[in-house]
């Protein structure tokens, strides 16, 4: 009998999944990573509490699986607190699930999967996984369900990744219909709400958990026109975001937004809504996920440059120094360094990256 490991958040999605699994014939065992110390207060719309843990302790006794948590506070504090401080530091603006993903549930619990003689490892994410037999590669594919698609955060997957990776909750085009398999099988989340915040910082406070964490002071600057024009004093860059309007506390003739940060003059630079719009960048630790190696010529796809957001059709570069230049068809509002920009051929993810602090 196959062996599946599923990563279990505690939330119906993950439930689901783990019952799928089961009902499929495979031999499941549930986990739940461990990625904070214990202590401090949460939001109840954060992920990874502990109660969280003890809502799939429940789900895997109903199940009859056999349960574990295992700690990865040390190595979730590396490879995802630390790069969120770096890349606000920087100028970017990091998208910390993302890397969770990447570094700690496709990472560190994919290969203790392995050692645990796993055939698969099992998330509830909202995508497809399929294997094309003309080209030999596995594909990575939207969500039947396009409202829940997660196959943006998913760009990052290796061939090896995807042949023992599954996501079945893919295939459903209505959470309704997840959330009825959950209660039909009485598992207790059946109707749990969905995390929303950032499990480290639930109260949204990115700047002030920053300083916390890092024990540094971050300087005063110049907000500075994008002509030039000093307009006023921020508070450190860390406190702002591309696309940002509120807060800045600056009178200015017409709506402002920050268009740019730069680290290296300590500026927030300000424009109108027009100067948000940008029709060309540049990404970094690009994925070609669905190719076996980079494009030799400018191919055509739909990009997306945030989670949900619309995608835009646009040209890519697949540049010498392994970046890819991403030209838009039609300018683009408000692309933030440190985000990922995911490309797609229809339902197929094509590739995916982090866009550049000097897009």
């Amino acid at each position: 009998m196959a062996k599946a490991l599923i990563a279990m958040s505690g939330g119906v999605d993950s439930s689901a999944a783990a019952l799928l699994m089961k009902n499929a014939g495979f031999e499941c065992m549930g986990v739940t990573m461990k990625l904070r110390e214990s202590g401090g207060e949460f939001s109840e719309k954060a992920c990874c509490t502990a109660d969280d843990a003890e809502d799939a302790r429940g789900v895997c006794a109903k199940l009859g699986m056999p349960f574990y948590v295992f700690n990865f506070t040390e190595e979730f504090n590396k490879n995802v607190v630390d790069n969120f401080v770096r890349s606000y530091e920087i100028g970017e603006t990091p998208n910390p699930c993302i890397d969770c993903n990447r570094f700690l549930k496709f990472g560190k619990l994919y290969r203790r999967a392995e050692e645990l003689g796993c055939d698969v490892i099992v998330t509830g994410h909202y995508a497809r996984i399929e294997f094309n037999e003309n080209t030999g590669r596995w594909l990575l594919k939207k969500s039947l369900n396009a409202a829940k698609d997660q196959s943006y955060v998913l760009y990052f997957l290796s061939q090896e990744q995807l042949a023992h990776t599954r996501l079945p909750l893919g295939e459903f085009a209505d959470k309704a219909d997840v959330r009825s398999l959950a209660e039909n099988a009485g598992l207790l989340n059946a109707a749990k709400r969905e995390s929303q915040d950032i499990c480290f910082v639930p109260d949204g406070d990115y700047a002030g958990f920053i300083r916390e964490y890092s024990g540094k002071s971050y300087p005063e600057g110049d907000f500075v026109g994008t002509d030039g024009t000093v307009l006023g004093k921020h508070k450190g860059l860390i406190h702002y975001t591309v696309g940002q309007r509120k807060g800045l506390g600056i009178s200015y003739s017409e709506p402002i937004y920050v268009c740019k940060k730069s680290p290296k003059s300590n500026t927030v630079i300000l424009g109108t809504e027009k100067e948000l719009f940008s029709d060309e960048l540049t990404a970094r630790d690009f994925n070609w996920i669905s190719l076996p190696e980079p494009p030799a010529e400018p191919i055509e796809v739909s990009v997306r440059t945030r989670y949900h957001a619309k995608e835009a059709r646009a040209v890519a570069v697949s540049n010498a120094d392994k970046t890819v230049t991403i030209r838009f068809k039609e300018p683009q509002r408000a692309i933030s360094p440190g985000q990922a920009v995911v490309l797609y051929d229809g339902d197929t993810v094509v590739g995916g990256g982090v866009i550049a602090v000097d897009s």
